[in-house]
């Protein structure tokens, strides 16, 4: 990954709007200490546009964001977590050979982004289930019911909102048609 400064400037911006998105104010309280939250489309569209690096800080950063501002502390294994459900999500240029970026988003690449999108949230939250039960000695049984919710709950949601996001820009993309010689 490339660390320019144009680089730098969009994993701030993106874990800005992730980190203050994620509040529990713009949230859907579901469990204990569990909230759906609608920033997860901020994060997939941060990690399709600039891939897994861009989505690992955007994820990272924006987590510790808001666990700064919410005022319960930094869970430091579910900012892991969001990083990793970014860096996951953001394979999806790569896998696609950046499609998206010629205007192209088609059935298999909507159902790509959702298997990404539930392999991340499964794989990021569950890696801060299992540090939750090691390190801070959370009951197992509650982490994992945390886990299923926000597992399935996020996934639905980045897809559902992801896909019309996704949609228009690659309807913009395929607009944009630039100058060439003749």
């Amino acid at each position: 990954m490339n660390l320019s400064a144009k680089t730098v400037v969009i994993i701030a911006i993106g874990a800005a709007l992730y980190g203050i998105g994620g509040l529990p104010m713009f949230g859907i309280p579901v469990f204990a200490n569990t909230t759906l939250k609608p920033a997860m489309a901020i994060l997939a569209l941060f990690s399709v546009l600039f891939g897994p690096g861009v989505g690992f800080f955007v994820g990272f950063i924006g987590h510790w964001v808001t666990d700064l501002f919410a005022g319960w502390g930094v869970w430091l294994t579910w900012v892991l977590g969001s990083g990793i459900v970014g860096m996951i999500i953001g394979l999806f240029p790569v896998l696609t050979r950046k499609r998206l970026k010629y205007g192209h988003f088609k059935l298999p690449d909507v159902f790509l982004f959702s298997l990404l999108a539930l392999l991340g949230n499964v794989v990021g939250y569950g890696c801060s289930a299992f540090l939750d039960t090691i390190l801070y000695a959370e009951p197992f049984t509650k982490v994992f019911i945390q886990l299923c919710i926000i597992a399935a709950g996020n996934a639905l949601l980045v897809s559902v909102v992801g896909y019309f996001i996704l949609q228009s820009v690659a309807k913009r993309n395929s607009q944009c048609r630039n100058l060439t010689e003749a």
